[in-house]
């Protein structure tokens, strides 16, 4: 393991319009000690041919870009697996192939991580348009939340997570194949870990279009309620508890 390295996760399927502005986000950074683990997950359209010449530019000095190709479209949780189990870096980021990182994104976010002696943390955000340009919707999150809080507060975002794999391992962190696997995967991980640190910089731009899951308020609404009752395993007063507060924040982050 690179005790220095950050590896970096992001699954790719049909990601054309966006993915080497996310890239090049990667190579913007300030901090340098990464690795960039591109998991093609069946893509149909040019999106690995997009991948294959911009690796082949970044690996000209050092080889830091690697690309992972899935038979078939295996969905966002095994793609992220596989790139968890290729990870060499002490530190694992995710990052979505339509999301862009501040330059200063990992170098102020590893110095968080060290300072705090921390196992999971988290950043800010911004909302931004397709073509990714911020709006001014800014999400701030608190210094740190525990397991309790986050069941009723979905405010981690999978772009701006990291984890130390010196204090969890690659099977803590891994995700389960189930609708909304990111936040199950937090979840799991703070029963493990007591918190979650939060840095309140807005350091990644978090891009909404049409073909982003995400986007289907319903979907998400129908996915978090399914964490609640087949994952969590709540009961029907716990879990439409956990639910409304889940409404109220989710409310707050869209004004």
């Amino acid at each position: 393991m690179n005790e220095e390295m950050v590896s970096i996760v992001i699954p790719v399927y049909n990601a054309s319009a966006y993915i080497a502005d996310t890239i090049l986000s990667v190579k913007s950074q300030t901090y340098t000690d990464w690795e960039l683990l591109l998991v093609d997950d069946g893509s149909t359209d040019n999106s690995l041919s997009i991948m294959q010449e911009l690796a082949a530019d970044l690996n000209k000095e050092k080889e830091r870009v690697h690309i992972i190709e899935l038979g078939g479209n295996s969905k966002a949780a095994k793609a992220r697996n596989a790139g968890i189990k290729a990870a060499a870096g002490r530190y694992l980021a995710f990052l979505d192939a339509d999301d862009l990182w501040d330059p200063e994104k990992l170098k102020k976010q590893v110095a968080m991580m060290r300072e705090n002696d921390c196992a999971f943390s988290f950043t800010g955000y911004e909302f931004a348009d397709e073509d990714g340009i911020g709006v001014q919707k800014i999400v701030h999150v608190p210094q740190k939340i525990n397991y309790r809080r986050a069941v009723k507060n979905t405010t981690i975002f999978t772009s701006t997570v990291m984890f130390d794999l010196t204090k969890l391992s690659k099977e803590e962190v891994e995700m389960p194949d189930v609708p909304s696997e990111d936040t199950a995967t937090w979840w799991k991980v703070l029963k493990i870990v007591p918190y979650a640190y939060g840095l309140d910089e807005d350091l990644t731009l978090y891009r909404r279009s049409g073909a982003t899951l995400s986007s289907n308020k319903i979907e998400a609404v129908k996915r978090t309620w399914n964490l609640y009752r087949n994952v969590e395993h709540f009961g029907p007063v716990k879990s439409a508890y956990c639910f409304c507060c889940y409404l109220i924040h989710a409310i707050i982050r869209r004004m």
